[in-house]
Order: C-alpha cells, then structure tokens, then sequence
C-alpha cells in the first residue's frame, strides 16, 4: 500500500496499521493481533506489531481492512470478530478520517487463560 491521502494531509500505511492493530487489541477477549508462529518473534524484534494486518485502498478511496487475531476461549467468537470490525472502523474513521469499507478478521488462534 501506498501513502493514503486525506483533506491534504498524506498519511503513511504504517499510521493506518498501527490504528487498525491497537484498536483490535483494546476489544475484550483479544489476546493478541498476528499469526501466533510469528507473533512472539516479532514483537521482540519490534516494539509497534503490525504484523498480522493487511491495509488495501479501494477504488473508491475507502480502504479494506484484514486482520488476524488471537482470542480468549470460552467467549462467542462471533460477537468477538463484530466488536473487533467496530472498533476498527470507529478508530480508523475519527483518528484519519478514512471511510472503512470492510473488515475481515481471522481468529488463528484461540489460548486459554488462568
């Protein structure tokens, strides 16, 4: 992905993935954002873990998010996945003002806490 332009300002795809990732983790019963085989390396490596969300611009300058994420077990997956694409969408939209078209996110793992 590119450099996202909004009313003037650019804004780069690691703004939008770094928004996208933080506002998953802040939904209850996400563990973690990324592929759990390469989450633990990552972020040792590094300190803002983007990996696991995928940012692509539409035609109609709305973006498509993907995101992979790891949730708690016991709790209804479903309802996870939906609070997770509105809170995306709700930081995506009042952080830079980009219109979210889609979310798809992918439960890759689900751990087990004490």
């Amino acid at each position: 992905m590119s450099v996202l332009g909004n009313e003037g300002m650019a804004i780069a795809p690691g703004v939008v993935e770094t928004i996208v990732s933080l506002a998953a983790k802040e939904v209850p019963g996400v563990e973690s954002v990324g592929r759990p085989s390469k989450e633990l390396i990552h972020s040792v490596l590094h300190r803002n873990n983007t990996q696991g969300v995928t940012i692509n611009v539409n035609e109609d300058e709305t973006i498509s998010v993907d995101v992979h994420i790891s949730a708690r077990a016991g709790l209804s997956l479903p309802d996870v996945a939906d609070q997770v694409r509105t809170s995306i969408h709700d930081a995506v939209l009042s952080q830079v003002g980009l219109e979210v078209a889609s979310v798809e996110v992918y439960v890759e793992a689900v751990r087990f806490v004490d």
